[in-house]
């Protein structure tokens, strides 16, 4: 590897992988994922992804298959369930460098667009989390970047690559792995053929029939999944979970916002870059006419931003896919400032002093910046654990559990199903009446179940210990 292609790599993985299992399992969907993936490591069934027990259709099953393989190569570890997320980031950044100096880009600017990727606040936090979104970003970028390259120059190897972007994407996200990359190429294909005032059949045929291949893999599982588990399965993994949550009547887990929530998150997003994003989008606002390059970019940013708008479900993880664009604006903005300061380093002290030490000032600010990141990775992160880890929950079933008592679940939410299926290595007894749950207690005075609720539960159960996650308060009760 070149010197900017190997220290590209170190830098990048220092970022998303050192301290990655510092900490234990935060939040909802680190909780939730994990035990799905420990389930499916304990059940062998990669067809049907299970929560607690029972079939969880939200999401096709591609980041849940390689968790629970690094969980059978790694053990059940925090840091092997969110190996798939670390190395799809490192993926990302690594193919932006290389596709930009494939568009020609100066090896300067395709490494600082890179390295501005791997440094936003949210893609940081979110390739060091288990989840599928780390996964859907990688397909994404692949598959927008294949595309671009490929309308410039068509060749088996762009083809191929787009192909397997969309199979990542739609395999990781289902129909919003296929809308995200879609909706730019539409905008763009439309925005060319008004500019030009001519139609170019070929450009859209041709990543209408390479999509068409991408999504064999998702058909594939599609297609088990009915075998199992008849229609029903494939209509929620296709309608309830992907259109139900774009038109939002699917109310139970829709994630429901108003319409300028995004408005609000984008400086959360592309922190601590914002300020050359939105510069950089202004600026180049008059040369999209003339330059494709920019303008597939900029598309990207506003065809997505559009289309996450419009959607009913909003959350700012789906911001992620956006960030590769994102970075691109920044580093070409970088380079139209670097260019401005160095035509007036004859008339202006601080634009020859800046242009003097820009190595230094430029790594420094990098070292500021990277230097925080792996400060949160040793300390805040697995400081924050004292109030949002289950793990002191699920070693005290365990220690239960060991004295031989049966611990059972009632109406667990899904971390708390999650958590306990990843800590305990099993899948504990479920309770969903208060009709069953008198009924296990009743049924040996050592019984004990674990309950989520906002005040202690009354009589004639009785509290044996209680413990806060997060804002929830969990009570351990016998009768």
């Amino acid at each position: 590897m070149s010197r900017s292609t190997s220290s590209l790599f170190l830098l990048a993985a220092l970022l998303f992988f050192f301290a990655l299992g510092n900490h234990q399992l935060q939040g909802s969907t680190e909780a939730r994922v994990a035990g799905i993936a420990m389930e499916m490591h304990l059940d062998k069934d990669w067809v049907t992804p299970r929560l607690f027990g029972e079939p969880f259709l939200e999401k096709p099953p591609l980041s849940l298959w390689l968790d629970a393989e690094a969980i059978g190569v790694f053990g059940g570890t925090p840091w092997a369930v969110r190996l798939t997320s670390a190395c799809a980031g490192l993926l990302s950044v690594m193919l932006l460098f290389a596709m930009l100096r494939r568009l020609g880009r100066p090896t300067a600017l395709a490494w600082t667009a890179a390295l501005l990727l791997a440094t936003m606040a949210s893609y940081w936090s979110n390739v060091r989390g288990v989840g599928e979104d780390a996964l859907l970003a990688l397909g994404v970028t692949l598959a927008l970047l294949a595309f671009f390259q490929g309308h410039r120059q068509s060749s088996p190897g762009n083809a191929l690559l787009f192909t397997l972007g969309i199979a990542i994407a739609t395999l990781s996200k289902g129909i919003l792995g296929l809308a995200m990359p879609g909706v730019v190429i539409f905008a763009f294909l439309l925005a060319e053929s008004l500019m030009d005032k001519r139609l170019y059949l070929s450009h859209w045929l041709r990543p209408g029939l390479l999509t068409l291949l991408g999504l064999l893999p998702l058909m594939i599982w599609l297609a088990l999944l009915y075998q199992r588990d008849g229609i029903q399965a494939v209509t929620q993994v296709l309608l309830t979970n992907s259109v139900g949550r774009f038109s939002g009547s699917f109310v139970e887990a829709g994630h429901h916002e108003p319409f300028y929530y995004y408005l609000a998150k984008l400086p959360e997003a592309f922190l601590p870059w914002n300020i050359l994003v939105y510069l950089g989008l202004w600026h180049f606002r008059k040369s999209l006419m003339a330059n494709r390059y920019l303008l597939f970019f900029t598309l990207w940013i506003l065809a997505q931003f559009v289309m996450l708008t419009l959607a009913s479900s909003k959350r700012t993880v789906y911001l992620m896919a956006l960030t590769p664009a994102a970075a691109v604006i920044a580093a070409e903005y970088a380079s139209v400032l670097y260019a401005k300061l160095k035509a007036r380093q004859n008339v202006s002290f601080l634009a020859a002093s800046v242009t003097r030490h820009r190595r230094s000032v430029a790594f420094g600010a990098l070292a500021v910046v990277i230097g925080g990141y792996l400060a949160a990775a040793q300390w805040a992160l697995p400081h924050a654990d004292r109030t949002l880890s289950f793990l002191p929950l699920t070693e005290q079933i365990r220690t239960l559990q060991a004295n031989g008592q049966q611990v059972a679940l009632y109406q667990a939410n899904e971390r708390l199903g999650g958590a306990s299926v990843f800590y305990t290595r099993r899948v504990l007894k479920g309770l969903d009446t208060e009709a069953q749950l008198h009924e296990f207690l009743t049924a040996s005075p050592s019984n004990v179940a674990v309950m989520a609720a906002d005040a202690e539960p009354p009589a004639p159960l009785k509290v044996l210990k209680s413990m806060k996650v997060g804002k929830q308060h969990y009570y351990f009760v016998g009768q």
